[in-house]
């Protein structure tokens, strides 16, 4: 039936299932039968399905990477586009291996619908389970159930139902979600686009007549949200705000606040490329003009005046954890929400998920692929919405700023609102620090002082503002610049000065040079400070008795029982620094504290050279 005169709506879905279930064989008849292929695709394929002594492989035609080909799985989300005379479709495939959960979880982000496949012989397995409650957690709220391969149980309505009756136990718990069962076989094309006959005890429609029939949910009725990316300032007379609309409609003459200033102003310009437009809707990428100048930035937003984000810098949210590191709680971590990048800390791990049972587990950690309710504290407000409510600004990605890899993804389940009072201080209320020049901060003092635990949450709050940020470890260093070193006196001051000469030439280039180092001689941090120039010195100052109860690596234990000879504070000497910028005594303060009078520090020193500049 074709749609004449009318304009075609778009549905987004997903395939996602366990390993060899069949969704590239399906994503291929999909294709295939409704002339959604290139006669050069076309030509590729049937090429490479008779390397394989078959007629027409139709998994080949959505894995198209070389090593999908060759390795026959699916290890990346592929968008396909395919139409049919009632509708048009983007499909995200997605790969069933469990070390490409990641991949399965983006395609989910922005699909409306997920087409859950399940082997009919193997039955529901534990990443079937994954895959279904990583698309309810991101917010999929329609899935059907594809059973495939029916032809190799002979099309038995035994089987169907028997895996019908598991999966909607196993799913009893997702709120909201509408199921549907559908049986089939991709590889022989039976109940895909039409029904052959081969199963007359099923009475529903075929899988494209129902993907045609199911309501879309635009994202034009949610209010609107809009995070600016950067402002466009080409000369005197011109202010425009860049950045995508995240939800909602924004129209000339459309009043909006502007946070966090929470200024109120008007529409004044649309903008797409070079042309001007009335309104502007999702996920349209436009620049706004306003009949107010507004200090607007980078992670600032526009709303709606009359359905407010929630601003609050204590969230608690689901997380699906995506690293072979584990969750380390109270560590910080770079949270990106819409625009902005922003320091947090992962302070209580409420529970982690059993996709068994979907039952609540007590858990000190998150492992790879594991999914848990975390509460996150920011060091600066974000303007968020649920996700249930809101895709846009109830999402964000949790990266490790050492490595700058997305260890995460997360869904904000509720926002606890900022108190009355508490306001937004300076730096989350949109100062902007323009680094201009360098600076090595140099962290000192006895092992197991703090150095490396407050230079790394110095790292990532300065990377959160934006700041390029380089971090020298004195043990890394030692194993690799400087492995040919000892530890006498000579050794260790010419590990010093290589370490000073690397900071150097970083400095020199504009970078934030964050280096954590006992460096026991003051000469030679002394000589460190006068080689380089723009130098800031951090006496971590903890006493040797806490040092040794801390003892990380039993250096103290071993030093005193003889095993280390030279061990600074034992055997050999510690000379503190006599005028260091900063002193940060990690027995009576805490991380937070300690990192915080270093970050204040920089940004302090940052700011006065763009002001003399």
């Amino acid at each position: 039936m074709s749609v004449v005169g009318e304009e075609r709506d778009l549905l987004r879905f997903l395939t996602a299932g366990s390993v060899d279930d069949g969704k590239s064989t399906l994503i291929g008849r999909l294709l295939y039968e409704s002339n959604g292929i290139y006669e050069d695709q076309l030509s590729s394929v049937r090429k490479a399905s008779s390397a394989k002594n078959v007629e027409l492989d139709l998994s080949l035609l959505p894995d198209g990477l070389r090593a999908e080909r060759e390795q026959g799985i699916t290890i990346d989300v592929a968008y396909r586009y395919f139409a049919s005379p009632r509708r048009k479709f983007i499909i995200a495939d997605t790969p069933g291996h469990e070390q490409y959960t990641r991949n399965m979880a983006t395609g989910a982000s922005t699909a409306e619908v997920a087409l859950i496949l399940v082997d009919a012989r193997k039955g529901v397995l534990n990443q079937t389970r994954r895959h279904t409650l990583i698309a309810w957690l991101l917010g999929i709220r329609r899935m059907i159930v594809v059973i495939n391969k029916m032809d190799l149980v002979d099309y038995d309505d035994k089987v169907f139902h028997a895996i019908r009756d598991e999966f909607a136990q196993f799913t009893a718990q997702l709120r909201g979600t509408e199921f549907e069962f559908i049986p089939l076989s991709a590889l022989n094309g039976e109940n895909v686009i039409r029904c052959n006959g081969g199963i007359p005890w099923y009475q529903g429609p075929t899988l494209l007549e129902r993907l045609e029939t199911i309501p879309t949910t635009p994202e034009l009725n949610q209010h609107f949200r809009f995070a600016v990316q950067t402002v466009i300032r080409p000369d005197q007379d011109f202010r425009g705000y860049a950045g995508q609309v995240g939800s909602g409609r924004v129209k000339l003459g459309q009043e909006v606040v502007a946070l966090p200033s929470g200024q109120r102003t008007t529409v004044k310009e649309i903008f797409l490329y070079d042309r001007s437009l009335p309104e502007a809707f999702p996920p349209q990428s436009v620049v706004l003009t306003t009949t107010d100048h507004i200090d607007l930035g980078r992670g600032d937003m526009l709303v709606a005046p009359d359905q407010m984000p929630t601003v609050s810098t204590k969230i608690s949210a689901n997380l699906i954890w995506m690293s072979q590191s584990p969750l380390r709680r109270d560590a910080r971590y770079l949270i990106k929400h819409t625009t902005k990048v922003l320091c947090g800390r992962i302070s209580r791990l409420n529970h982690k998920i059993d996709i068994n049972t979907l039952g609540r587990v007590e858990a000190d950690s998150l492992q790879f692929n594991e999914i848990g309710e975390v509460q996150i504290d920011l060091h600066n407000p974000i303007f968020c919405d649920p996700y249930e409510r809101n895709r846009t600004t109830g999402s964000f990605i949790v990266i490790d700023p050492l490595t700058n890899d997305t260890v995460a993804a997360g869904m904000i389940v509720e926002a606890a609102p900022l108190l009355a009072g508490e306001g937004l201080d300076e730096s989350s209320a949109g100062s902007r620090v323009t680094q201009q020049q360098g600076l090595t901060v140099w962290f000192t003092g006895l092992s197991g002082a703090g150095k490396t635990t407050i230079c790394r949450a110095v790292a990532t709050e300065l990377l959160a503002h934006g700041l390029q940020v380089e971090v020298i470890d004195g043990d890394i260093i030692r194993n690799h610049l400087c492995k040919d070193l000892g530890f006498s006196k000579q050794d260790r001051d010419e590990n010093i000065r290589r370490i000073a000469f690397v900071s150097q030439l970083l400095t020199r280039n504009g970078a934030i040079v964050l280096v954590s180092a006992i460096s026991p001689y003051r000469a030679g941090r002394d000589a460190a400070r006068r080689s380089i120039g723009s130098f800031m010195e951090v006496y971590v100052s903890t006493p040797l008795s806490v040092c040794e109860v801390r003892d990380p690596k039993e250096l103290y234990r071993k030093a005193r029982s003889g095993k280390i000879h030279g061990f600074t504070g034992i055997d050999d000497p510690y000379e503190p620094p006599l005028a260091a910028e900063i002193v940060c005594n990690t027995d009576q303060e805490s991380t937070r504290e300690s990192s915080s009078k270093v970050v204040s520090a920089v940004l302090q020193y940052l700011s006065a050279k763009d002001s003399s500049a």
